[in-house]
C-alpha cells in the first residue's frame, strides 16, 4: 500500500497547548501562602537533625531526609545571590515593565534561596551580595506573586 506521504511535502504546524491545572497546597504550602496572605509574613521549616532552614517551606529535608517540623519567622529582606536583567518584552510573558530582573535571594533567616522578580532598580544597580527587600502586592490572594517582587534595599549600603 502507498503512504500518502510519499509524495507530499510535509507542512509542520508548531503550536502551544495551554493546560490549566489546580491543586491542594498541602499543609505546609497552605500555612505559607495564608502567612504571605494575611500577614505579609515569610515563614520556614527547620530541619530537627541537622538545623537547615528552608525557604520555601518544606515538610522533610532533603539532605537528611529528618522531618521538618519546626516552624520559623523569616525576615521580608534578604542576599541577592544571582540574578539576570530582562530588557526585551516577550508577548506572553510580561510580569512587570522594563526593565525587571529574576533572582535567587536568601532571606534573613534562611539557609536556601528561592527565585522571585525584582524591579526598582538603576540600570547596573544589582549586584551578588547586596540586600534586597520584598514589596507586597495590595491585594493579596495566597500565591507567591502576593510578593510583587524584590528591589534594592533602602537605607541600606
Amino acid at each position: 500500500m502507498e503512504d500518502w506521504r510519499d509524495k507530499q511535502e510535509l507542512v509542520v504546524m508548531e503550536g502551544r497547548i495551554k493546560v490549566p491545572y489546580r491543586w491542594s497546597a498541602g499543609e505546609v504550602g497552605t500555612r505559607y501562602l495564608e502567612s504571605l496572605r494575611d500577614e505579609k509574613r515569610f515563614l520556614g521549616t527547620k530541619c530537627g537533625e541537622c538545623g537547615k532552614v528552608y525557604h520555601v517551606p518544606r515538610r522533610n529535608c532533603p539532605h537528611c531526609f529528618a522531618e521538618c517540623s519546626q516552624w520559623v519567622e523569616l525576615g521580608s529582606t534578604g542576599i541577592l545571590e544571582t540574578y539576570t536583567v530582562v530588557r526585551r518584552q516577550h508577548p506572553q510573558l510580561a510580569p512587570l515593565p522594563l526593565p525587571y530582573g529574576y533572582g535567587v535571594i536568601k532571606l534573613e533567616g534562611a539557609d536556601t534561596g528561592f527565585l522571585h522578580l525584582l524591579y526598582e532598580f538603576e540600570e547596573g544597580g544589582l549586584a551578588p551580595g547586596m540586600r534586597v527587600e520584598a514589596v507586597f502586592a495590595d491585594q493579596r490572594e495566597g500565591n507567591i506573586l502576593d510578593v510583587r517582587y524584590f528591589r534594592p534595599a533602602k537605607g541600606v549600603s
